[in-house]
């Protein structure tokens, strides 16, 4: 079975390279990280296709392509600080923690947020820290980060996130009201900030502690 898996994700890493992903490192860490341990059981003959799967509590784990997207897009560093906001199954929390020194996650469901600590301990990840909390607040105390990495969907680009960004830090978030959602690239540089629309995405929305 792992040798399946191994294939599957040999080939999956081959397919993202030939949609324009080409920063070595971070098509390395995808094939060193098995997604299959971040999906459940049942869907886990799918954990190595292209797309959005479904990890319950109507939360999905990203289509690798966007995962790997969204790390390129950040040009991380090895000892970078990051934040990401939405843990949920730990999968984009692992690539992380073999590109940069520390990862802070922040979920609002208390439940995946288990489920991802005992998925990345089971591959010894010792760099990821995850607490359970309001995404929209950031996680300010361990602030100001190199990168900040959003993987649900507010409406409008959240200025206490933005807040928290390293001078010179890039964040990448989807926004939009709808189902259809644009990643922004936003950069803080001499205290202000720039911002890029990227391409159209996917993303569940972001909500607030007193909506969950």
């Amino acid at each position: 079975m792992q040798l399946k898996y191994d294939r599957q994700n040999d080939q999956l890493v081959a397919d993202l390279r030939g949609k324009g992903i080409v920063n070595e490192a971070v098509l390395k860490a995808l094939r060193e990280t098995p997604r299959h341990l971040f999906v459940p059981e049942s869907i886990r003959d799918s954990s190595y296709e292209d797309n959005a799967l479904p990890i319950g509590l109507k939360q999905t784990i990203s289509q690798p392509y966007v995962v790997a997207y969204m790390t390129e897009v950040l040009q991380l560093a090895p000892g970078d600080r990051v934040l990401e906001v939405g843990t949920g199954s730990g999968y984009q929390a692992a690539i992380l923690s073999k590109l940069v020194s520390k990862v802070y996650s922040i979920e609002i469901l208390e439940p995946l947020a288990q489920r991802a600590r005992l998925a990345l301990d089971a591959l010894s990840v010792d760099n990821v820290l995850i607490r359970v909390g309001d995404g929209y607040k950031g996680w300010p105390e361990q602030a100001p980060y190199d990168a900040i990495i959003v993987t649900a969907a507010p409406k409008e680009i959240p200025q206490a996130l933005v807040n928290q960004l390293k001078e010179g830090g890039k964040m990448i978030v989807p926004v939009g009201k709808g189902d259809l959602q644009w990643l922004v690239l936003i950069t803080r540089e001499n205290g202000t900030t720039k911002e890029k629309q990227l391409i159209p995405v996917r993303f569940v929305p972001m909500v607030h502690g007193s909506e969950n």
